[in-house]
């Protein structure tokens, strides 16, 4: 998206005014309507009418479902018209009130909750896994398809997926590690491709909890306005083509997910991600600094209030007071923040 559409910017007035609680609800609803992008859907002028509401807390996140539920309990004739707009509508809301929740189990039975909470009604299949193998022509590479799958091994791969996931350790990773592992991880459980539909939106909501749980503040802009760059990432990472001497790249999902987490500013065009496009997204240079994962999402703590104490920090990142005393003594050792004045009065500058 090479510019903001008329939705976004009407959204975007809600930043501008700086009031927390309108902004974090704002850019819920930004992510959750820039990512019916990836199938090419487009909301409706009245889910923004009801996002406005939502925002202004004119109503609560239940109202503004069954406001959407309602309006599309009409007669067929608008369903003829609008019938595109109802799935991004119905699919919007449900992901603003999943992102919303802090509730969140790392399983595939969180997965296919996520899935069926968003498609149920929507289309047949919703929260099961596929029973036939598929193939997708894509754009990025020109007609062919990733191979997914078999639909015969999609529990068993997911499983082991996980478990692998849970018993990694990111302690003492750096970040371009830290990096490079998600997008991996993050590659691999979208080309199961476990439902017949709704993929790409399923992970994309699954891994922004998840992320959350490193206590990271998402960068929802990212989702918001390059969703399509999302997919055409995860495409390109599970893409090899030996003839062609085309091979699986993680580079472009590094990007996306750099932006995403560090507030970097990449260039995300889809066109860089097409496979015959030269130039790699390797050629951008990608790097982080000598910080940890928990170390970054310490210092986007404080790059948001450099007065937050420690006891504050421990909670936002679900970490023990200790543990964070810990981190912070290491930060301060390797010349990543400093304290500055008194320990009472005083705040935190990063380096």
């Amino acid at each position: 998206m090479d510019k903001k559409e008329d939705w976004n910017l009407e959204l975007s007035e809600y930043i501008k005014q700086g009031e927390p609680n309108r902004v974090e609800k704002t850019k819920t609803w930004e992510t959750a309507i820039g990512l019916q992008d990836v199938d090419g859907l487009k909301t409706s002028k009245y889910l923004i009418k009801t996002a406005k509401d939502h925002i202004e807390g004119n109503i609560d996140i239940y109202e503004a479902k069954n406001r959407i539920d309602e309006y599309y309990e009409v007669q067929d004739s608008r369903k003829k018209v609008e019938k595109d707009n109802e799935e991004a509508d119905k699919v919007a809301v449900r992901i603003t009130e999943i992102l919303s929740e802090k509730a969140f189990n790392f399983s595939p039975a969180e997965l296919l909750n996520i899935h069926k909470r968003l498609f149920e009604d929507i289309f047949d299949g919703a929260g099961i896994y596929r029973d036939y193998n598929i193939t997708k022509k894509e754009w990025v590479l020109n007609g062919d398809t990733v191979t997914y799958a078999s639909f015969q091994n999609i529990k068993e791969t997911l499983e082991y997926d996980f478990e692998q996931e849970k018993v990694f350790s990111y302690k003492g990773l750096s970040l371009e590690e830290s990096i490079k592992h998600l997008c991996s991880f993050t590659a691999n459980m979208w080309q199961i491709h476990p439902f017949c539909e709704g993929n790409t939106r399923t992970t994309a909501v699954f891994i922004i909890k998840y992320l959350r749980t490193f206590g990271f503040n998402i960068n929802d802009e990212v989702f918001a306005d390059n969703s399509w760059y999302f997919r055409n990432s995860l495409v390109r990472a599970n893409y090899t083509n030996f003839q062609k001497n085309i091979f699986e790249d993680t580079s472009f999902l590094e990007k996306f997910f750099y932006n995403l987490l560090t507030n970097s500013n990449y260039e995300l065009k889809n066109r860089y991600t097409h496979i015959d496009n030269i130039q790699s997204a390797n050629e951008n240079n990608l790097k982080g600094n000598n910080c940890t994962l928990e170390e970054k999402a310490i210092i986007n703590i404080l790059k948001i209030n450099p007065r937050a104490t420690q006891e504050e920090i421990a909670n936002q990142i679900n970490k023990s007071v200790r543990t964070i005393k810990t981190y912070m003594a290491a930060m301060q050792e390797k010349g990543l923040i400093e304290r500055k004045n008194s320990k009472k009065n005083g705040e935190w500058k990063i380096n």
